[in-house]
């Protein structure tokens, strides 16, 4: 585990539309100090991306204040920024919705990387699971579990009998198997969901350029991975999951989960103070290499499918 919190080194932008509204915005990226966390700047507003700011968790994940200002669609950008561990940042945005981009994080994770990453002198902090919780729908259901060290995911789908089927996979979170096996994997519908989508004016920006579309015969476009419907459901559980507002020390299992489930279980989680604490660690002087724990309290609420992977995969 890394020691100390991160920032950026300097400001990027972006621009694109959203999926969903159609509409353009420009998206920056800047610097923060210690403590700041992930903050969306909006409309004059400052909208913390957190849990307990959630407005909408419907086809996507959207922040804000369901009466003013709201940015939605931020699981993708979110995804890229906790996995590549920044975790203090400004992100101003022009538009009520993150650019969708290519429909994956992978433009993030290039934003990020153009942008560097600089180490604040303060101690690093993370979420650690202390016993599992668990919410569900029918058969579909999410839980996170004590682990010893890292963040583990193990995701699991299933689209019976449609030629997605059933996938599985899982991974210890990383930058570098990040970008190699998730980051590049798209956003996925079908074709007779977003006819339907936009009649109720929903999906105005969604085309074969920024998601991975099925129709009854199979994929439309071409898959960048076999499985690649799993790996953009470990992305957005990585964005969603983010919100708890820190890394997290655990193992988050789902099945057949989405956004409702995945902010629903950080709903869960910080209603029960006994099922986490938020550790802080601190490096010792280098000639010993050692770090110790101080424990706080949180009072408030493009790779191929042939390649080789570092990932156990039960099912595709």
């Amino acid at each position: 585990m890394n020691s100390q919190q991160t920032t950026l080194k300097m400001p990027v932008t972006l621009e694109g539309i959203g999926v969903h509204t159609g509409l353009s915005s420009t998206l920056t990226l800047r610097p923060a100090g210690a403590y700041t966390g992930l903050i969306f700047c909006a409309g004059g507003q400052q909208i913390p991306a957190r849990w307990d700011r959630v407005i909408s968790s419907t086809l996507c994940t959207a922040l804000g204040d369901a009466e003013s200002v709201s940015i939605s669609t931020v699981e993708h950008l979110l995804s890229a920024l906790s996995a590549l561990g920044v975790d203090n940042a400004y992100i101003d945005i022009s538009g009520p919705e993150v650019p969708i981009l290519d429909g994956s994080a992978a433009p993030f994770v290039a934003l990020i990387d153009r942008a560097g990453l600089r180490y604040l002198p303060e101690p690093k902090r993370y979420l650690k699971i202390k016993k599992t919780v668990r919410v569900s729908s029918g058969s579909a259901y999410i839980q996170l579990e004590p682990s010893s060290a890292g963040f583990h995911l193990d995701v699991t789908i299933d689209f019976s009998p449609h030629s997605i089927g059933r996938q599985h996979q899982s991974m210890t979170l990383n930058g570098t198997d990040y970008r190699a096996f998730i980051a590049s994997a798209r956003t996925f519908g079908f074709m007779e969901d977003v006819i339907k989508l936009r009649a109720q004016g929903l999906a105005q920006g969604a085309s074969l350029d920024n998601a991975l579309v099925y129709d009854a015969q199979g994929p439309v476009n071409p898959l960048r991975f076999s499985d690649e419907c799993v790996r953009h459901k470990m992305l957005d559980a990585i964005g969603d999951l983010a919100l708890a507002g820190y890394p997290i020390q655990g193992l988050c299992r789902s099945v057949c989960g989405g956004h409702r489930l995945n902010v629903g279980i950080l709903k869960e989680l910080f209603s029960d103070p006994k099922a986490y604490e938020i550790v802080e660690i601190a490096a010792k002087p280098q000639s010993t290499g050692a770090r110790f724990y101080k424990n706080t309290s949180l009072h408030s609420s493009k790779s191929t499918a042939s390649g080789t992977l570092p990932l156990r995969r039960e099912c595709a």
